[in-house]
């Protein structure tokens, strides 16, 4: 049986490898994407074939993935849990669909992933196989093996002689990088009272120390799609590498998020995304100057649905593809620039500009001006008003209704007893001839 695995160098795939020859039989492909984290794939061949596998793939991803993944991302405007920008969820749908292509170039029967139980990649890799290979089988190891720590999977690998050289034993965080961002989970994190450390950090500056001059730039988009830093054009690629660099530099993109894992666990996970939070930040000013309220609120709405679907790994999705339809729609004309200011953590906006601006300055001033009068509104406030009025006007009758003449209560009626009149209130005292 051949499999192709999601290959990462790190101890679960290299100790996977030898696992799936021992208990499958298998003839182990093993394919690394490139997606922008440190070190890339160059070195992950020799790895693979040390630890037992038959054939090795690296694939550059990079500018695929920014521009197929990472920006259909932003222009949706998708947060899952508020705060995380999907930097680990929206790699997974491009991995599985190179490990299918792998797979069907080589004649695999199987496809293999070190995701564990409890976590969400389990989901995105196994719903995109369903969706793009439903007729190959999947193994995940971590549902059947009894390896269930690190010290076991260490254990594993020295028991067979199996190098593990660039694997830290000591490893105090789970760590996922790519261009979009890098995340950090485990050890101490693992306890939300518990801040983050100095040694969490790997990517921006602690706000505190970054410089004290802020840096400005400008960002152009077209039809939402980010194209220009300061009037330069350059690659997707390029782009986010260079507003990552400026972004880390200035403390930008640090988020602390309690979210919610597909299968119902709460976790924590801290995440870095520099360039990420400027261009969101930047976009979303563009949207305000160019869409209308309504289409803004079809936004807002639409938003959260396709953060649910990345995060929940149904990518592969006709919902994905109506959703993106409807995003291309909304952005046909969210194209200009938007000038902000990095300072301290923070990424300002100062200044906006978009050819298809639906702001008239002449409406918006206080004064005067030729296309709106004053008067004009009285009409429309009156109307607009109106069910306000309908329901006081309700209140008032029935408040009126409840109301009963002081003449006529009960207080002040005579009550007759025994043939004497009283008031009501008052004791009377009947006697029997």
């Amino acid at each position: 049986m051949k499999v192709v695995l999601g290959y990462s160098g790190g101890l679960d795939t290299s100790v996977i490898v030898p696992w799936l020859r021992e208990n499958y039989g298998a003839d182990v492909v093993c394919m690394a994407a490139d997606v922008g984290q440190r070190g890339g794939v160059a070195k992950l061949a020799g790895k693979a074939f040390a630890t037992g596998a038959s054939a090795f793939f690296g694939e550059d991803l990079r500018e695929e993935f920014v521009s197929g993944y990472v920006f259909p991302v932003l222009r949706s405007g998708a947060v899952y849990s508020r705060k995380y920008l999907l930097g680990t969820a929206i790699a997974r749908p491009l991995i599985s669909r190179r490990m299918v292509e792998v797979a069907r170039r080589t004649g695999a029967h199987s496809l293999a992933h070190g995701c564990t139980g409890k976590g969400n990649d389990q989901l995105r890799f196994e719903l995109s196989f369903a969706a793009l290979a439903p007729d190959l089988r999947v193994i995940a190891p971590w549902r059947e093996w009894d390896i269930s720590s690190r010290e076991d999977a260490f254990a594993y690998a020295e028991k067979r002689g199996i190098s593990l050289e660039g694997v830290d034993e000591e490893k105090l965080y789970s760590r996922d990088e790519n261009l979009w961002h890098i995340s950090h989970e485990g050890g101490p994190l693992e306890d939300p009272a518990n801040a983050p450390g100095d040694d969490v950090f790997l990517w921006t500056r602690d706000p505190a120390l970054a410089p004290d001059v802020a840096l400005e730039l400008e960002v152009g988009f077209e039809q939402g799609v980010p194209v220009t830093i300061d009037g330069e054009a350059l690659s997707p690629l390029a782009l986010l590498e260079t507003l990552n660099a400026v972004g880390s530099e200035h403390g930008v993109g640090r988020a602390d998020v309690i979210e919610d894992r597909v299968v119902g666990i709460k976790s924590r996970g801290v995440y870095e995304t520099p360039g990420g939070t400027i261009l969101l930040t930047a976009i979303q000013e563009l949207e305000q100057l160019v869409l209308s309220r309504r289409c803004l609120g079809l936004k807002d709405q639409l938003a959260p649905r396709y953060a649910d679907l990345v995060y929940e790994g149904r990518w592969w999705t006709p919902e994905r593809e109506a959703l993106d339809a409807m995003v291309d729609s909304l952005m046909r004309n969210v194209t200009g620039t938007v000038r902000l200011r990095l300072f301290k953590g923070q990424a300002t906006v100062l200044s906006r500009s978009a050819p298809a601006s639906l702001y008239d300055l002449d409406l918006a001033s206080f004064g005067a001006s030729e296309g709106y009068a004053h008067s004009d509104s009285s009409g429309f406030v009156k109307l607009f008003s109106l069910p306000q009025r309908a329901v006081a006007a309700q209140g008032a009758a029935a408040a009126n209704a409840a109301v009963v003449p002081a003449s006529d209560t009960p207080a002040s009626r005579p009550v007759a007893r025994n043939g004497r009149q009283s008031r009501a209130g008052d004791l009377v005292h009947a006697r029997r001839g």
